[in-house]
């Protein structure tokens, strides 16, 4: 049996790094981009680019480069962007509010489609056209609308409930906002974005 080839995560976490680069090149008209010109923009080494890219097959042309539309396409297709994402938010403060906002989320197939909250103040008031809805209809909405993602922007205290709710609902991967590290089965992916370390960490480096 063939063996599959596993990409580390530093590989996948670049992959939207150059998408989004690769994005700005195609608004700009740039048909054509080398390993070279990457690695100079995005502060890389141009042979670890080219070696991201050959895990998943050979984009580039020697002495010419990769095709800028092409290789757009065929990063979506990696990262899954290709297809319609459904995702849901729970925590309808200022943080879930921003997130819902954001307007990368209206320009791409993944969207956030469902919002909640356990307070009542904020059940039933709308979020960028969507209504905050009560904890209770998680489950059934994850069902309901093929959800795959849920991102937490709750306090910590609340945050494993959470996330306990969104695994018994047939999540696949969360999104963790609250600065706390939640449990969860193998197979659920959990990535987190924890505010308060980072600006911490960053402090170290201040003269």
């Amino acid at each position: 049996m063939k063996s599959v080839l596993k990409i580390s995560d530093a590989v996948v976490r670049r992959l939207p790094i150059y998408l989004r680069f690769l994005n700005e090149l195609a608004k700009n008209n740039v048909l054509t981009v080398s390993s070279h010109d990457l690695g100079q923009k995005l502060d890389l080494n141009p042979a670890q680019i080219r070696k991201d890219l050959a895990y998943f097959g050979e984009f580039g042309k020697k002495g010419i480069g990769y095709d800028v539309l092409f290789l757009i396409e065929k990063i979506r297709q990696i990262l899954k962007l290709d297809r319609h994402i459904a995702v849901a938010l729970v925590g309808a403060g200022n943080l879930g509010r921003a997130l819902c906002n954001y307007n990368a989320f209206l320009k791409d197939t993944m969207k956030i489609v469902a919002v909640f909250d356990a307070s009542a103040d904020k059940v039933g008031s709308n979020i960028n056209n969507l209504p905050v809805e009560p904890m209770e209809a998680l489950d059934s909405s994850v069902k309901e609308n093929d959800i795959r993602i849920g991102i937490i922007t709750v306090p910590s205290h609340e945050a494993q409930n959470v996330a306990n709710m969104f695994v018994d609902a047939g999540i696949d991967a969360i999104l963790n906002f609250a600065p706390i590290n939640i449990k969860v089965p193998s197979h659920i992916r959990v990535h987190n974005a924890d505010f308060t370390t980072e600006l911490q960490s960053l402090a170290y480096f201040l003269d």
